[in-house]
């Protein structure tokens, strides 16, 4: 859909501008502001040729504006055949240890091919519906490109119990989540807990960042496990780190790791600064960097309180065969 708002009047933000003319053209089955939004931040919006990304870029009169409107997605995901790596079911619960490259739930740009998709297939109508009809059994999750163990509720009673031991976050109970993280650097000390609050980033919207004000509360604990690549003093090349989660914000662990100055090897989104440190990598530890697709990441231990027991469930996970790969090569440089 292309047009050009001639009126002087209609000078603005562009999404203001596009609701407005969407509004006049296709009435009520026009896209909320909302949704315009989200369609800018996926790149589905040209202005004067060029795709922009930013919802309160200015428009002025003449301006040539090209909206691409994806195709209607199904109002409930449908059920497919996706393989699921399970490490324990039983009637209440379903443990996964979800590859990475895997959506959990079907979101803009995702309609289909998500955990919740392949979850569907496999349990058909027993999943919790608390999440609603596009996040069934969801009490948590996982970035797309982090791989590691979820647990997901069978049913409303667990949905409701798992759900209250997240929004605790161990602090009172069983619940307790380990990931493990290859980052850039290492840190002076052992370990030690980061509490700063999260919030949109004000460079990008589409990012998590360490804000001042009107952020969410999250704390992160890590411990040094491993060092390679020793340099001057007690720095590393890079380091492999367990993190321990108090709370459970997007991008947590990789903001706050980058926060303190050991951004996730392979983060293109938090780590992008500090990818000239390949260059200082032995082979065959360099190659593996070059190649390696995604962020660091892997959720290694999930422990929770089962919703119809009370057993305190826990389970553990080694880190797939990319990382694992990774983390080798880094080893081969030495401490």
């Amino acid at each position: 859909m292309a047009f050009s708002p001639e009126d002087a009047a209609a000078r603005g933000r562009i999404d203001a501008v596009l609701a407005a003319h969407l509004s006049q053209t296709m009435g009520a089955d026009a896209p909320s502001r909302a949704r315009i939004q989200a369609l800018i931040r996926a790149g589905q919006v040209t202005l004067d040729g060029r795709t922009i990304g930013e919802p309160g870029r200015r428009v002025n009169a003449g301006a040539q504006i090209v909206l691409t409107l994806p195709p209607p997605e199904p109002a409930e995901p449908a059920a497919e055949n996706i393989p699921l790596d399970i490490v324990y079911e039983d009637e209440a619960v379903i443990v996964v240890d979800k590859p990475a490259g895997l959506v959990v739930h079907p979101a803009a740009g995702h309609a289909g091919g998500t955990l919740v998709n392949a979850l569907l297939h496999h349990c058909g109508a027993s999943l919790s519906g608390i999440g609603g009809v596009l996040r069934p059994g969801i009490v948590h999750r996982l970035d797309k490109d982090t791989s590691g163990l979820m647990v997901v509720a069978k049913s409303d009673r667990a949905h409701k119990s798992l759900a209250a031991q997240f929004a605790d976050h161990g602090r009172t109970g069983a619940l307790e989540r380990a990931y493990i993280a290859l980052v850039w650097g290492g840190p002076r000390a052992g370990g030690g807990t980061i509490d700063a609050p999260l919030g949109r980033s004000p460079q990008n919207r589409q990012r998590q960042a360490v804000v001042r004000s009107g952020g969410r509360e999250a704390i992160t604990h890590f411990e040094v496990l491993e060092r390679y690549g020793r340099t001057d003093g007690d720095t590393s090349l890079a380091s492999l780190v367990e993190c321990r989660l108090e709370t459970g914000r997007t991008h947590q662990i990789r903001v706050h790791m980058a926060h303190i100055g050991y951004p996730l090897v392979g983060d293109e989104d938090y780590g992008a600064g500090f990818r000239t440190k390949v260059n200082r990598l032995p082979e065959p530890a360099q190659s593996a960097a070059r190649s390696f697709p995604r962020q660091a990441l892997h959720a290694a231990l999930i422990a929770f309180e089962h919703p119809l027991t009370g057993e305190v469930m826990r389970f553990e996970s080694e880190p797939p065969e990319d990382l694992a790969g990774l983390i080798e090569a880094f080893r081969a440089i030495g401490d």
